[in-house]
Parts: C-alpha cells; sequence; structure tokens
C-alpha cells in the first residue's frame, strides 16, 4: 500500500512538471519609426455561436446543446461587427505614431506554423521567424479570437449562471528577429443582459450584451496601440 503512494505520489509529481505554465501578461514595448516594419495580422475569425464550458461528457452536451438551441440557431444569424477592420484600426494608429505598419491580408493559420526550438520567458507559442521574409516585416501583431458570441457555463447537466455576450482570445506581439513576445494580453469580456436574458426568437438583451462585448473588446485590444 505504502509502495502504491508513493508511485502515484510520483507519477503526479512528474505530470504537474509537465504542465505548461500560462504565459503572462506582457504590457506593451515602445514601437515607433525606429522599430522596422510591423505587420499587423489576424487568425480567421470564428463562427458566432453558444459556448457551453462544463458541459464536459457527451450526454451532458447533449442537454446543454438541446437547452440552449434556440439561443445557438440565433448567435449564428449575428456578425461579428467590427472584427474583421480591427487589424486595419491597429495598422493605421501605429501609422498616426510614425511606425510604418502594414496590414497582412491573409488569415494567419497557426497550426501551420512549427513549435519553437528555444525556451525561456516570453518565447512564443509557435514560431514565427519564417514570416519576417514571407511578409517583409521585423515585427508581428496577431489577434487572435477563440470564441463570439454567447457563454453559458455548466457543472455537467446544470447550468451555473445565465448567458452573456462573450468575446474571448488574446492580442500579443512578437520581434520576429528574437520570437519572443513584447506584447500579451488575454482577452475575455462578458456582458449580461440587462433584464430577462431568455426571450427568443431575437432574445434583445443578450443582442445588446454581445455588441457591448465586441465593443469593449475593440476598445481593449486598440489601447495599447493609441497612447
Amino acid at each position: 500500500m505504502k509502495l502504491r503512494f508513493v508511485t502515484v505520489a510520483l507519477t503526479a509529481s512528474v505530470l504537474a512538471g509537465c504542465v505548461t505554465p500560462p504565459q503572462r501578461a506582457v504590457p506593451l514595448s515602445t514601437l515607433d519609426a525606429h522599430a522596422g516594419k510591423v505587420g499587423v495580422a489576424m487568425t480567421a475569425l470564428p463562427t458566432v455561436d453558444t459556448y457551453m464550458p462544463g458541459a464536459g461528457c457527451l450526454l451532458c452536451l447533449a442537454a446543454a446543446s438541446v437547452a440552449n438551441s434556440k439561443l445557438t440557431a440565433y448567435s449564428h444569424t449575428l456578425p461579428p461587427e467590427g472584427m474583421p477592420e480591427l487589424k486595419n484600426t491597429i495598422a493605421e494608429l501605429l501609422r498616426k505614431k510614425g511606425v510604418d505598419a502594414v496590414v497582412i491580408n491573409d488569415n494567419l493559420d497557426l497550426k501551420s506554423l512549427p513549435k519553437p526550438k528555444a525556451k525561456g520567458p516570453d518565447v512564443a507559442s509557435r514560431d514565427f521567424s519564417a514570416l519576417r521574409a514571407k511578409y517583409g516585416v521585423d515585427h508581428l501583431v496577431v489577434i487572435e479570437f477563440n470564441e463570439l458570441g454567447f457563454e453559458r457555463p455548466y457543472a455537467s447537466y446544470v447550468p451555473t449562471s445565465d448567458p452573456k455576450g462573450v468575446v474571448a482570445g488574446v492580442g500579443y506581439e512578437v520581434n520576429l528577429s528574437s520570437n519572443t513576445y513584447e506584447w500579451y494580453m488575454p482577452l475575455n469580456v462578458q456582458v449580461s443582459a440587462e433584464g430577462k436574458w431568455d426571450e427568443p426568437p431575437k432574445f434583445p438583451g443578450l443582442t445588446n450584451a454581445y455588441f457591448q462585448a465586441l465593443e469593449m473588446s475593440k476598445d481593449n485590444l486598440t489601447k495599447p496601440f493609441s497612447g
């Protein structure tokens, strides 16, 4: 019994040691006229949808999906208003500060980039260095969205709160000569509906919350470049 306990403890310790710590937030380093050329890019926008974290098992997710089916169907009709133009806004803000900024028209496919060989604080999770020659830039600002729409957390089969408008993702800037983050800002904006939320088919309270989340997210992501 004692040997078994030691084995389990060692296994847990090894597994814990393999967990990669989350990337810390990094305030934006100065990007000025001496920074070289800066590219501004985005990954492909996700479909506006309803997210149900915590409904982990297949039956839990199926039950949650049925319970929120009207909201999910409605979410698919909503636009990602203003988000596709965000990289143009950031590039223009950089130009106003004297930075040579260009917009990368392609959607970045992060999965196509290799894992970095180097390890250390603020090393980017992918090796972006090849993009320096591809796009002719020295720094790359990336906006990446993971969730657009509504989020309703669950504990297995049971919702733990009302749905909220949500925008989640991350903004970062990579120095392509060192492949390190010189800006890293996680984003998770959630806005509750004012009054009732369960008002199908148009869900006016949640719709307003969603568009508020969009505006707040745009403000959060552009603010570091407008100072």
